[in-house]
């Protein structure tokens, strides 16, 4: 397979008054131009464009091409899970809203630690998903994660039966101590698990970087489109075998095909000028963290993440949310075990030990006002 994967959540709309106002004309003339051009990888969810895209899938994809002709991914919704016997309802649903008798992928959706023991765990996820891999609805089975590298070496500990993991890599989170891109990867290939990745663009925000950044980006290849060095540099890595990018327009869609069609992966020099674009974004950060985690050794009564929150409010205040904000959901996975910005009892502890010397408490009022509004 091509490595570029055709992200059913962000399809073309005729009007913004419903994320279910889905152009299906524009949307089948993308699958069409898609698949002519010899990609085959299609992603959907449960609850993506408000619980309408596998019947998009089923009308645009399904009901005009070969079974054969291309690969299905779908999820199991553990956000909508209220006990083991929603499963097999859900799955079954599935099954006939996007008119299959398989799915090629399928994947316990957004595991994390919020709902890996209680929900998961609890009702036998990955055995679920497993049995229908016996019986033959399912071809391969993972799971999408946003969450540390600690928690996804246990899941990966307990179900080493699973096939793939589908975790957010881009080249400005593969340092950050908020989503921890690389670690994540890491582990995964640690376990034997090749990767899909999502996020690659950051849900847009890296096709529209600062102009800053973007002049580094032209300097290099003044023809190649910014959102081209964020894809490329995911699907540059070894273990990953597909890249999803949710396409809006034509315009997009023609634009990754161009360079994945025939993909090269990135040479030092681009390399080299990726870490330069990265550091002019990451030099406008708004709390100047070094994440050296002296105010955790000093001992926070309160358990507080502090160097992973500045990360993720660094990231939200430079690039903004577009809609879903990925930054606001790893602040509450992390404050799912650990205490959130508003659990400060102001002892000044964390201050004392700073040596950046960093009003910390002030700063987490701000966390705070970010993340719980």
């Amino acid at each position: 397979m091509k490595k570029l994967g055709f992200g059913m959540m962000r399809l073309p709309k005729y009007n913004d008054e419903s994320n279910r106002n889905v152009d299906m004309i524009v949307a089948a003339n993308m699958v069409e131009q898609f698949m002519i051009n010899g990609f085959t990888y299609f992603d959907t969810a449960f609850m993506y464009h408000s619980f309408f895209s596998e019947v998009v899938v089923k009308q645009i994809l399904v009901e005009k091409y070969p079974r054969s002709s291309f690969t299905l991914a779908d999820k199991m919704p553990t956000m909508f899970l209220k006990k083991a016997e929603d499963m097999p309802e859900i799955f079954s649903r599935q099954l006939m809203k996007c008119g299959v008798e398989y799915f090629d992928y399928y994947m316990m959706h957004d595991v994390n630690s919020s709902n890996y023991d209680s929900v998961v765990q609890a009702f036998d996820g990955f055995g679920f998903i497993s049995s229908k891999k016996a019986e033959g609805q399912i071809r391969e089975i993972g799971f999408s994660f946003h969450d540390d590298a600690v928690l996804l070496d246990r899941v990966l500990t307990d179900h080493p039966e699973v096939d793939f993991v589908q975790l957010q890599i881009n080249y400005l989170d593969w340092e950050d101590e908020g989503v921890q891109s690389r670690k994540c990867y890491e582990t995964a290939v640690r376990h034997g698990k090749k990767v899909i990745v999502m996020e690659p663009v950051k849900g847009g925000t890296l096709a529209n970087v600062p102009e800053a950044a973007e002049m580094v980006f032209k300097a290099h290849d003044p023809e190649a489109s910014v959102a081209s060095w964020a894809i490329r540099f995911a699907a540059s890595l070894p273990n990953v075998f597909m890249v999803l990018s949710g396409m809006s327009s034509m315009e997009q869609l023609q634009d990754n095909m161009s360079y994945m069609k025939d993909f090269k992966p990135l040479c030092d020099a681009e390399y080299e000028t990726i870490n330069k674009a990265t550091a002019v974004l990451k030099g406008a950060v708004a709390i100047p963290c070094t994440t050296c985690g002296y105010c955790l050794d000093a001992g926070c009564p309160m358990d507080i993440q502090i160097p992973k929150y500045f990360t993720l409010f660094n990231t939200e205040k430079l690039l903004g949310s577009r809609g879903f904000s990925p930054q606001e959901e790893y602040y509450f996975n992390t404050a799912e075990n650990h205490g959130k910005a508003s659990d400060c009892i102001g002892c000044g502890n964390c201050e004392a030990a700073c040596p950046q010397h960093l009003k910390i408490r002030e700063l987490l009022v701000d966390v705070k006002e970010m993340f719980e509004k």
